[in-house]
């Protein structure tokens, strides 16, 4: 266990070892890490836990440098605990090295099926208990991390002191097809949002997609950037700087020639691989899956009652996508290949089990404030507040202040700690 001075802050490296299956304790076991993170001023004094729950799924926590973003606030009052979810990080990973050892496609399948909210909510009851005994902490859930809280709130709100989100309330009782549906709609008014800002770039975009269409263009890696993977760097456009890094880059596709720079193809290398987050991929349309019926690659099939996104040449711009994941993925990236076979099983899969308790949220008594950002690209604000009319307790700020980063702008936290503290 190592503890370290940063300027501002002391960590420490935890390590807790969890069942891979929480229904079988006497099985299989994974390794789960985790970061304790205290100001340096109030290392030694008793103070409440706040557990960080990461967007994803399939991202570590974040790695502090210091009082740096939402900490620099939650440090005011809690020791905090950045959890790498199962998975993910320095936590046992769950890759396409890794999952080779497993077995066939469909030991890989039923392996991956155990890296959910349920999942992960049970592992941080485990930490829970081995650090703080029988004493409630606090959650606060970024994006899927709010996924998250709202599957411990069904499931284990015995707990927690305290809940709160940013970006992330999920709809409860929502298909992945109506997710994508919502979520479509708001990409299509990104894409407008990106257009109106940098009209010079429709031309550029298009002569890219010209150029992807009639040429075999490959990455740093070897692997193509076809047409389609370059629309899916859209995902950048929900984030508040994603429309000015868009036109940085764009601008930077062409020198004096009609090939695509090095430049340009160097930047979008990590825009469209998963080998640092690989069940991002895997498990995408999973976190929407509960009950009967199988996702059967949602995003794909929805897409087809958009239209727009297919027009190239026509004068219209070429527009991205967002965050959707693929069946084409699973060829085009060198880190998911080898799991193709895996990842059609499970979005064939009929039998997942449940995410949430509609009726343990209508009986809801843990306090909880969440912010909504309107203009969410990622998680659809109708689908949000549906689910927040559910939970009593739960006490929303929706505002277009923010997009789905704001978690990085210290007064969102601020803000709602003093909702639940019923000071605003």
């Amino acid at each position: 266990m190592g503890t370290h001075r940063l300027p501002g802050i002391v960590t420490t490296d935890r390590r807790f070892a969890v069942p891979l299956d929480h229904d079988r304790p006497g099985g299989p076991r994974i390794s789960v890490f985790a970061r304790e993170v205290v100001a340096a001023a109030k290392a030694d004094q008793d103070l409440p836990w706040l557990l960080f729950l990461q967007g994803g799924p399939g991202f570590g926590s974040p790695r502090p440098l210091g009082r740096d973003t939402w900490l620099d606030r939650a440090l005011d009052d809690y020791r905090v605990l950045l959890l790498d979810q199962r998975g993910t990080a320095r936590s046992t990973p769950a890759n396409r090295r890794t999952l080779a050892r497993v077995g066939d496609a469909k030991a890989q399948a039923e392996y991956l099926a155990h890296f959910r909210a349920d999942s992960i909510v049970r592992d941080a009851e485990l930490i829970r208990r081995e650090l703080l005994g029988d004493a409630r902490w606090s959650v606060l859930g970024q994006s899927y991390g709010g996924f998250c809280s709202l599957t411990y709130l069904s499931f284990a709100p015995e707990g927690l002191r305290e809940v709160f989100i940013t970006g992330g309330i999920p709809g409860v009782d929502a298909t992945a097809d109506e997710v994508y549906q919502a979520t479509y709609r708001t990409v299509l008014a990104k894409n407008a949002e990106y257009y109106a800002r940098f009209p010079e770039d429709a031309e550029r975009v298009r002569a890219i997609g010209r150029r992807l269409r009639d040429h075999d263009e490959r990455l740093p890696d070897g692997s193509p950037l076809t047409l389609e993977r370059f629309q899916a760097i859209g995902i950048m456009l929900g984030m508040s700087t994603g429309a000015a890094r868009m036109h940085y880059l764009v601008e930077d596709a062409f020198d004096d020639g009609p090939e695509l720079t090095d430049a340009f193809l160097e930047q979008v290398a990590p825009l469209v691989s998963f080998a640092s987050h690989p069940l991002n991929a895997y498990l995408h349309e999973g976190c929407y899956a509960q009950g009967p019926g199988a996702t059967a690659w949602s995003a794909q099939r929805v897409r087809a009652d958009f239209p727009e996104f297919d027009v190239l040449d026509d004068g219209a711009p070429l527009l991205f996508t967002g965050e959707m994941v693929y069946p084409w993925m699973f060829e085009q990236d060198p880190a998911l290949r080898p799991l193709r076979e895996a990842a059609e099983l499970l979005a064939a899969r009929e039998d997942w089990p449940p995410l949430y308790d509609a009726a343990r949220l209508r009986a809801n008594t843990v306090p909880v404030a969440a912010a909504v950002y309107h203009d969410d690209m990622y998680v659809d604000r109708e689908l949000s507040l549906r689910t927040a009319a559910l939970v009593p307790n739960l006490r929303t700020w929706i505002t277009n202040e923010h997009e789905h980063d704001g978690l990085r702008a210290g007064p969102v936290l601020d803000r709602l700690i003093r909702m639940v503290r019923g000071e605003i």
